[in-house]
């Protein structure tokens, strides 16, 4: 018996001057994307056109026979590669936002196929030489201190990743590379393959305890997904989450649990853990071949952190106290499901993680009379939209104004805003939000860029991204979200208003460290729970009453509550990077070096790491964050820092504390080391003291 396969289609070839991904991007606002126009089959194409294009802009530089200088070396090359810039932009959008098996693939093809020739481009014995002669040529060249810090910084850059090399080591570097590549799309490609995956409910009643708005949106996407009369919870958080906060009944939140905890580790087509165990391998000789005792050393040697030494000295002087806070939210869960069965409410058990986040929401209503059902009828996602632009504007003359239906987008759903200075109306760029879940988009929430600003070439207009992962409501009804969810859509938009406010010269200097990134999105999640955003925008979303002041103080009141959950579950899986890419020998056995890695450092039985190994997209889908996990919890140290400066001067929407955190921190990118531009904000190092007195936990 034989089976016919489909082939695959052939990718586009475009005659040339007409494929549009290549297209110099029209419209307003200096040009936009166009998203209308997107087609997996044209990026081949696409990738090899702009491939050749980079490749003779940076051939011009080599063969310059002037004497090397800032001018012909660095400007030029800071300003090649503006065309496969944008196909990247597209790109990420294609396989982030608008993923099938097709992208996939192409995906899997020409990802090792760019890095290998990035890594080549880079390696250059010839372009190297320009860079050291305009280095060693530093002092006695007029640069200013911009200058001198690219010119320092690209240097140094260069030989971390490899210049100084032999031709034989660079080959093996070269090949290093493109490999990853190809595990970092085949990790992303089985991740999502679990995240399509949904648990169906037939019987409502399983369903008791969930927002009516939500047990409306699981059935609305079950009859998307050719199910009419059941219940659909796809496995993602922003749809287990609900479940596990929520349902009463036990057996579906483990159900849930298990499916959302066990992806990438079923033993299935779709199982990671030996692309990790090869990715693991691969990062070690390459941090070895450039003469690092580890990949965590590699990936540390540009940030504030510096070591992993340094990193872990932050972590655990935190570990011990969310640890033994953890302790003290199961005694009293424990208690609340001792009494229930007592009274004959349920059976006797004993606290797992699936009923960790139901019995603290009991714990959370018995201390502080909050129940978060009572809280979410307020929390409209798109007043909470309008909440964070206002907030933007009081702090920092940032204006926003809908234009959704006037440029194109890559989905109907998506909104778009024309960006602008509240005070003298002069235009910053658009701002495109992405909220909702679906088929093809990847889990989690993230913000990009698709132009970012810069001076050199001629100032640009940013193109800004925030992309969520929000469960829709019902047709013709508000989409109402959690707190935790509340609190992504500020991160998120951290990161925007971060982008957005740049004010720099050179590309060169765009870039911040790792463990600075997610500084300025974690300080916008606090101003969510300020009085003034709260009693503006949290309405209800149906007698559009404001939320009530009695419920504002329980909400505030509770504001240390479950620390103890949220910084375990996130801090070991910090530490768990950490330890993973912190050694010379690379674990082959990835579920056994989780387990043991946890039992080690005392992780409590009732709760698991936020992203285990199997699904860390953060450590496997790139390296950005391998051996950076930690780095949320660097920003974080400054983030309570600088809440602590607002509150020690006016409070929230004090503007001088804004507006230096706004010149120094914001609009600066990487044009000054940012530990001395925290420093120029504070006049000290951010104090640990203030993250510990954030969350709850003891200072001394």
């Amino acid at each position: 018996m034989s089976t016919a396969v489909a082939a695959e289609p052939a990718a586009k070839t475009v005659p040339a001057g007409q494929n549009p991904m290549l297209a110099p991007w029209t419209g307003p606002y200096e040009g936009v994307p166009p998203w209308d126009k997107l087609d997996p089959e044209l990026f081949p194409d696409a990738f090899q056109k702009a491939m050749d294009e980079v490749k003779a802009e940076v051939q011009a530089v080599i063969d310059n026979p002037a004497a090397p200088t800032f001018d012909n070396t660095h400007v030029p090359m800071q300003l090649a590669g503006d065309t496969i810039q944008r196909i990247y932009a597209l790109w990420g959008v294609q396989t982030s936002n608008r993923s099938n098996d097709r992208v996939e693939a192409i995906d899997a093809e020409w990802s090792p196929k760019l890095s290998k020739f990035f890594t080549e481009l880079y390696l250059d014995p010839k372009l190297f030489a320009r860079y050291k002669a305009v280095y060693d040529a530093r002092h006695t060249s007029g640069l200013d201190a911009q200058q001198m810090r690219i010119v320092e910084r690209s240097y140094e850059e260069m030989v971390r990743d490899g210049a100084n090399l032999s031709p034989a080591d660079k080959a093996k570097l070269v090949e290093i590379n493109s490999k990853l590549e190809g595990h970092f799309s085949s990790f992303s490609s089985k991740l999502l393959g679990d995240e399509k995956l949904y648990t169906f409910v037939t019987d409502k009643a399983e369903l008791d305890g969930l927002e009516p708005a939500f047990v409306a949106s699981l059935a609305a996407a079950a009859t998307e997904q050719g199910k009419p009369g059941q219940w659909a919870i796809k496995n993602t958080r922003s749809s287990a989450q609900p479940v596990l906060q929520g349902a009463t009944n036990r057996g579906l939140r483990e159900k849930v649990w298990r499916a959302f905890v066990g992806r990438g580790d079923n033993g299935d087509a779709n199982d990671t853990k030996a692309v990790i165990a090869d990715v693991l391998k691969l990062r070690q000789q390459r941090a070895e071949l450039l003469g690092f005792a580890t990949h965590a050393h590699y990936r540390m040697a540009d940030t504030m952190a510096k070591t992993p030494e340094n990193a872990d000295a932050l972590m655990m002087k935190v570990w011990p106290a969310a640890v033994a806070r953890v302790k003290e939210e199961v005694a009293d869960m424990q208690a609340i499901a001792d009494a229930e069965a007592k009274a004959g409410k349920g059976p006797k058990i004993t606290i797992e993680p699936w009923d960790y986040r139901f019995y603290a929401e009991k714990v959370r209503k018995a201390k502080y009379d909050l129940d978060e059902s009572e809280v979410k009828p307020y929390f409209q996602l798109d007043k909470l939209v309008d909440g964070m632009f206002w907030a933007a504007g009081e702090l920092y003359d940032m204006g926003f104004k809908e234009n959704t239906g006037t440029i194109p987008v890559f989905d109907p759903k998506v909104r778009t805003f024309e960006v602008f200075n509240l005070k003298t109306n002069k235009p910053i760029g658009v701002f495109y939000l992405d909220n909702f879940a679906r088929d093809g988009k990847r889990s989690g929430a993230w913000m990009t860029t698709y132009r970012s600003q810069q001076k050199l070439g001629g100032e640009r207009n940013v193109l800004a991204s925030n992309n969520n992962n929000f469960t829709e409501a019902a047709k013709g009804e508000p989409t109402l979200i959690s707190i935790d969810d509340a609190q992504t859509l500020f991160h998120e938009f951290g990161h925007g208003i971060h982008f957005l406010l740049y004010d720099i010269t050179y590309p060169a200097l765009a870039g911040v460290p790792r463990d600075f990134v997610e500084y300025p999105s974690q300080v916008n999640e606090n101003w969510l729970m300020t009085p003034e955003v709260l009693s503006k925008f949290a309405t209800h979303y149906q007698t559009g009453e404001p939320i009530p002041q009695a419920l504002v103080d329980k909400i505030l009141a509770s504001d240390t509550f479950n620390q103890g959950f949220s910084t375990v579950e996130y801090l070991a899986s910090a530490i768990v990077d950490m330890k993973l890419h912190n050694r010379k020998v690379p674990p082959t056995d990835i579920a056994k070096f989780e387990r043991e890695t946890l039992a080690e450092i005392g992780m409590p039985k009732e709760i698991v790491m936020r992203h285990r190994l199997p699904q860390f997209g953060h450590l496997f889908s790139s390296d950005s964050y391998s051996a950076g996990y930690y780095s949320y919890l660097w920003s974080e140290t400054m983030d309570a820092d600088t809440w602590a400066a607002f509150n020690e001067a006016g409070g929230p929407w004090d503007r001088t504390i804004a507006d230096k955190f706004r010149t120094l921190l914001l609009m600066t990118g990487n044009e000054t080391d940012r530990a001395e531009a925290y420093r120029a904000f504070r006049g000290r190092d951010p104090d640990v003291k203030a993250l510990l007195k954030k969350r709850g936990f003891p200072t001394e």
